[in-house]
């Protein structure tokens, strides 16, 4: 059974930072390009960092400079290091896993991230 279990979320106040780290089970995890994602209430879904296989990232302008993400092999885990939050980072953040050959797609159940004073 494929697992993705977020952690990290919270309530944090604007310039403030948070981790966010995703768990994975039940997958070959470095077959996989992992990535997070957030929505928003009203709006789509967002990819904001993703780290393939060979640890090649990207992320939108919206992240860039912001936001880190990592992996690690051996733990199964992505994490992403968030930074100098803004108010319009608050969305729940999606851990998802694909492995582009095989045409597999996992999510997690979401983290909720709220950045208020």
């Amino acid at each position: 059974q494929v697992q993705l279990v977020e952690s990290g979320g919270g309530l944090v106040q604007p310039g403030g930072s948070l981790r966010l780290s995703c768990t994975t089970s039940g997958i070959t995890f470095s077959f996989y390009t992992m990535n997070w994602y957030r929505q928003a209430p009203g709006k789509q879904r967002e990819l904001v960092a993703g780290i393939t296989r060979g640890s090649a990232t990207n992320y939108p302008d919206s992240a860039k400079g912001r936001f880190t993400i990592s992996r690690d092999n051996n733990k199964n885990t992505v994490s992403l290091e968030m930074n100098s939050l803004k108010p319009e980072d608050t969305a729940v953040y999606f851990c998802n896993a694909k492995d582009w050959v095989r045409a597999l797609d996992y999510w997690g159940q979401g983290t909720q991230v709220t950045v208020s004073s």
